[in-house]
């Protein structure tokens, strides 16, 4: 809720419900999660969203607000995850399929690691928005440990992986993969994060025109929408 770009994002609205409920609404289609979590700051502001959570019926935990890599190593180490999946909260047009793949990928891996279809990965071409980031936890508790770099405590991935540098971290501590993106919608140029007024516009203007007649709308909809409906 505290966002300096767009505060009170989550509870936006997105076809009749706040933006954080459409997180959650979409992350609870995915089958390979065994616990989700909403993992949100202890100040009195927040509070609304544990409240979500409870309407969601799924876990909250209130941690920090600007260390979160303590944030997610407390809330990991509450609810015993052996493998933690990232969904950021601004992510409202995640895609389960696509979750589920990555999780399935992260738990054939030899050795600790991070993987992530989040966004473009090694070239991968995946549209930013509707996967997750995997990584194990020993990796986690290893960096919350010795990790003192302000930025690196807020920004848990920049402890695996630069996606604007699209380079790996330390490759011999955490090797970073990812997944084949589908051929149908290889496109980096789609943005479906929230981080700004006119993005949330743009999402919300998705969710007017799908999610009536479509609640189950996916990206493939989505990029045929942006390509021959969206009025840029």
């Amino acid at each position: 809720m505290g966002s300096t770009r767009l505060p009170g994002k989550s509870m936006m609205d997105l076809a009749g419900a706040p933006l954080i409920s459409r997180v959650l609404e979409r992350v609870k289609r995915c089958k390979n999660i065994d616990n989700i979590v909403l993992a949100i700051p202890l100040n009195k502001e927040n509070d609304i969203l544990e409240k979500q959570a409870k309407i969601s019926n799924i876990d909250c935990f209130r941690g920090s607000e600007n260390d979160l890599l303590d944030r997610y190593y407390q809330a990991a180490k509450t609810f015993n995850a052996d493998i933690v999946g990232r969904i950021p909260a601004d992510n409202p047009l995640s895609e389960p399929y696509e979750i589920d793949r990555i999780i399935s990928h992260h738990k054939l891996l030899d050795t600790p690691g991070f993987s992530s279809n989040l966004a473009e990965v090694q070239g991968s071409s995946y549209p930013d928005g509707i996967g997750a980031e995997m990584f194990d936890f020993s990796l986690l508790e290893k960096v919350w440990q010795k990790e003192s770099d302000s930025q690196k405590r807020e920004h848990v991935h920049l402890n695996f992986y630069n996606y604007d540098l699209d380079e790996p971290v330390d490759i011999k501590f955490c090797p970073v993969t990812t997944i084949e993106c589908p051929e149908e919608y290889r496109r980096p140029d789609i943005v479906l994060d929230v981080n700004t007024n006119d993005q949330y516009k743009f999402i919300k203007e998705i969710y007017e025109y799908f999610y009536k007649s479509n609640p189950f709308f996916g990206i493939k909809d989505i990029i045929t929408w942006h390509d021959n409906v969206y009025k840029k």
